[in-house]
C-alpha cells in the first residue's frame, strides 16, 4: 500500500482502486488540502484502475466541511473554494471510471455531498446522513444542491437542511440516496465486491452510463431519446462489444439469472 497523500490512502487491488479518507481524528472533515488530496487520488485511480471505492478510516465516512477553516475565508475565496469542490467531485461523478462510496458512521454535510458524487452508495446499518447547514448559518457548497437534490428530491433535502434531522441508512435507502444497506463493518467489503464487478464491464459502456445517463436526464424526452440512439449505436460498434455479443450468441457467456438463482 502507498499513500497518495497523508490525507487519502491509496491502494490498487486488481482493477479496483481503494481510496481511504485518512483524517479520523477530525471524523474525516474536509479542508481545502483534503479536497486537493481527493482530486489527486481520483486522478490516479482514473489512470490505473477500472473502478474505485471511497471509504473513511476510523468510525466515520466523512463529517463534512472543516468549519474552522471555512469560517475564516474572505467572500471571493469562499466562492473559489466551493468551485474547487465542484471540480474535484465532478471528476468522480463524470470521470472515466465508476466509483462506490462505502459509508460507515457519519456522512454529514460535505461528506454526503462527496458520497452523492459517487455512482453507488453502500451504507452500514449504523450509518447516518445529515445536512446541518441551516443550524450553522451556511449553505451546501460541494454540489449538494444539485447531486443530493436529484437523488432524494429537493423537498426531502430541504427538510434535512431546515430541521437538521439525521436520517438512518435504511430510511435513506427508501429515499433513493443509498443503493445498498449492509451489516456493520461490511460496507468496504461490499463496496469492493461491487467495484470489482463493475470493472469487468465494457469500458465504453461504463463511460456512457457515467456520462450519458445524467445528461440525458437533463434533456427533454425527445432530445434524450435521440441521444440514447446515438450512444447505443456507438456502444454496439466498439470491438469489445462485438466480441462480447459473439460470446453470448455462441453460448460462451452466462445468461442473466433471477436474483435468488
Amino acid at each position: 500500500m502507498s499513500d497518495a497523500s497523508d490525507l487519502v490512502r491509496y491502494e490498487l487491488r486488481g482493477e479496483v482502486a481503494i481510496l481511504g479518507l485518512n483524517r479520523p481524528d477530525k471524523r474525516n472533515a474536509i479542508s481545502d488540502r483534503f479536497v486537493e488530496a481527493i482530486a489527486e487520488a481520483v486522478a490516479r485511480a482514473t489512470r490505473e484502475a477500472e473502478a474505485g471505492v471511497i471509504h473513511g478510516h476510523g468510525k466515520h465516512f466523512c463529517a463534512g466541511l472543516d468549519l474552522s477553516e471555512h469560517s475564516q475565508k474572505p467572500l471571493f475565496e469562499a466562492v473559489l473554494g466551493s468551485r474547487r469542490w465542484h471540480s474535484a467531485f465532478d471528476s468522480i461523478e463524470r470521470g472515466r471510471i465508476p466509483f462506490v462510496s462505502a459509508i460507515s458512521g457519519a456522512a454529514v454535510g460535505g461528506g454526503f455531498e462527496l458520497a452523492a458524487s459517487t455512482h453507488i452508495r453502500v451504507a452500514e446499518e449504523g450509518a447516518f446522513f445529515a445536512l446541518p447547514e441551516g443550524q450553522r448559518g451556511i449553505f451546501v457548497g460541494g454540489g449538494g444542491s444539485v447531486r443530493i437534490a436529484r437523488l432524494i428530491g429537493p423537498a426531502r433535502m430541504g427538510d434535512m437542511m431546515l430541521t437538521g434531522r439525521s436520517v438512518s441508512a435504511t430510511e435513506m435507502e427508501r429515499w433513493g440516496g443509498v443503493s445498498y444497506v449492509v451489516e456493520p463493518g461490511k460496507a468496504l467489503e461490499r463496496g469492493i465486491e461491487i467495484a470489482a464487478r463493475m470493472a469487468q464491464n465494457a469500458e465504453f459502456t461504463n463511460y456512457a452510463v457515467i456520462n450519458a445517463l445524467p445528461r440525458i436526464a437533463d434533456m427533454s424526452s425527445e432530445d434524450g431519446l435521440f441521444a440514447e440512439s446515438m450512444v447505443a449505436s456507438l456502444a454496439t460498434m466498439t470491438p469489445e462489444a462485438q466480441e462480447r455479443l459473439r460470446d453470448f450468441l455462441e453460448k460462451r457467456a452466462e445468461k442473466v439469472k433471477a436474483p435468488d438463482a
